[in-house]
């Protein structure tokens, strides 16, 4: 007999509307061409033709002037022959210039899908009872590139949900790369790229033990420049998009959760980042945070990465290390058992595994927890989000795959002191999608990247067919028991 569910009457859908304007660079000689043909233009030409496009999309963007500007500058740094041309420019010209290097893309004209829901920071001027949530999720646009993006939500004192409307803007962080790397860690993950040995040789052989962005550049630079230095089979930039990957993000203060959009910034996640797995983590002094994990993939390699932050304002990216940061699936503890991290993954891409780690980012010695066992799983088994503490053990949502690629829902049940012993799991799926849920991008599939527990329930958001997302709530108290009694 399967525990009854309650889907809840909330679906949140894809909106193409949301735009940003993004950055276009098609070379350099079609970029001189362009400044060739802006040349021939006088001021009063100029001014009749950007005038109308700032009319226009000043509706569209906040503040299209200051975008066009930045991205005039990123042609100058992309194109240096025309850096002239930019900089010594009229301020109209310079704003046509960037119009004709910038485009919109709408970041949610696919789907969107995946959620994970962890508490707002913010919990002031509520309604006894109620707990303001924000609920990130997988946003897909053309190309299939994935995007992180967040709502705000509002979940009643019976848990009922109501998902607040999206704002009308689409905002990109500023992005700061001010790291210093430590390069054993850094050459782990640069054979994890898969670049080349040659490249990994000489960064191992000119590198300094620690290092910052400004300094990988300058030896970049030097290696290149140098022809003493044998440098076929190499690919130097390549240690560049890796340093990429590790920035800070900041958003500005005047802007709505909604407005926020971690885009694709580096190389090494241009084709997308997917499937943030977002948890409140609780420190051993009390205090807390956010962490999230997620997917970046560049069309061939998959590298896991981690998010930290506090407010959602500012946040921190870095790569995670070591065997067991591998392949999709990572999902932290929200907090430490026995003193240390403790992170679900699934390095094989079919069985789940658990570690333990005095680093939050390093993971090394991965165990083997879970393997598919029932027909519903048989392809495979993952976790779907940070697993929740409870008096009973750590629930944890799953996903398994079975035949025709249905995607399910179950849950399990890991011992409080000791996760690597499972305790209890679910025979049969708790959810599977219903006749109104099976058709979409990817027909078939529910899916989630974290839940909450509220009022005695288990609130488990989740994607529909990899299009839209929605909810679902079961009752705690008989999901435990149904656990431990199968067991």
């Amino acid at each position: 007999m399967r525990i009854p569910i309650t889907r809840k009457d909330v679906t949140v859908m894809p909106d193409p509307k949301r735009v940003i304007a993004r950055f276009f660079y098609n070379g350099d000689e079609r970029a001189k061409e362009i400044i060739e043909h802006l040349d021939a233009l006088d001021e009063k030409q100029i001014f009749e033709i950007i005038t109308p496009i700032l009319q226009e999309f000043s509706k569209r963007h906040r503040n299209i002037t200051k975008i066009l500007i930045k991205h005039a500058d990123m042609l100058a740094v992309e194109s240096p022959d025309l850096a002239q041309a930019v900089k010594e420019t009229s301020n109209f010209k310079k704003l046509l210039i960037g119009a004709y290097f910038t485009h919109e893309y709408s970041i949610e004209s696919a789907a969107f899908f995946n959620p994970s829901i962890v508490d707002d920071p913010d919990q002031s001027d509520l309604i006894e009872g109620e707990r303001r949530l924000i609920i990130s999720f997988r946003a897909v646009g053309e190309g299939h590139i994935s995007s992180i993006v967040f709502r705000s939500a509002i979940l009643k004192s019976n848990n009922d949900i109501e998902v607040m409307n999206a704002g009308r803007y689409v905002h990109e962080a500023d992005i700061i790369k001010n790291n210093v790397y430590k390069k054993k860690y850094f050459l782990e993950k640069a054979e994890d790229a898969q670049i080349s040995i040659k490249t990994l040789e000489l960064a191992k052989e000119y590198l300094d033990e620690k290092f910052d962005y400004k300094k990988l550049r300058e030896t970049i630079d030097r290696l290149v420049s140098d022809e003493s230095i044998d440098k076929s089979e190499t690919e130097l930039n390549k240690l560049l998009w890796l340093a990429d990957s590790y920035h800070e993000i900041i958003f500005s203060l005047d802007t709505d959760i909604s407005d926020r959009i971690i885009y694709p910034i580096t190389e090494y996640e241009r084709k997308g980042i997917e499937d943030a797995r977002f948890v409140k983590f609780f420190n051993e002094d009390g205090s807390s945070k956010f962490y999230a994990t997620y997917t970046a993939y560049d069309g061939n390699t998959i590298m896991p990465k981690l998010l930290e932050t506090s407010d959602f304002y500012n946040f921190k990216v870095r790569p995670v290390y070591g065997e067991g940061a591998k392949n999709k699936n990572l999902a932290l503890f929200p907090r430490k058992i026995n003193g240390k991290y403790v992170m679900m993954s699934r390095i094989d891409g079919w069985n789940n595994y658990i570690m333990y780690s005095d680093k939050i980012n390093v993971w090394t010695n991965p165990i083997k927890l879970q393997s598919p066992k029932y027909p519903w799983e048989f392809v495979q088994i993952g976790n779907c989000g940070s697993p929740i503490e409870t008096d009973k053990g750590w629930l944890m949502v799953t996903h398994g795959v079975g035949a025709m690629r249905r995607y399910c829902l179950g849950v399990s049940l890991l011992d409080l002191e000791d996760p690597s012993n499972e305790i209890g799991r679910l025979k049969e799926p708790l959810l599977i999608a219903n006749k109104n849920e099976r058709e979409g991008y990817v027909p078939n599939v529910v899916y989630s990247c974290g839940s909450i527990i509220n009022n005695g329930e288990l609130i488990i958001p989740y994607g529909l067919s990899d299009y839209s997302s929605s909810f679902m709530t079961v009752n705690l108290e008989m999901l435990l028991n149904k656990l431990i009694n199968e067991h």
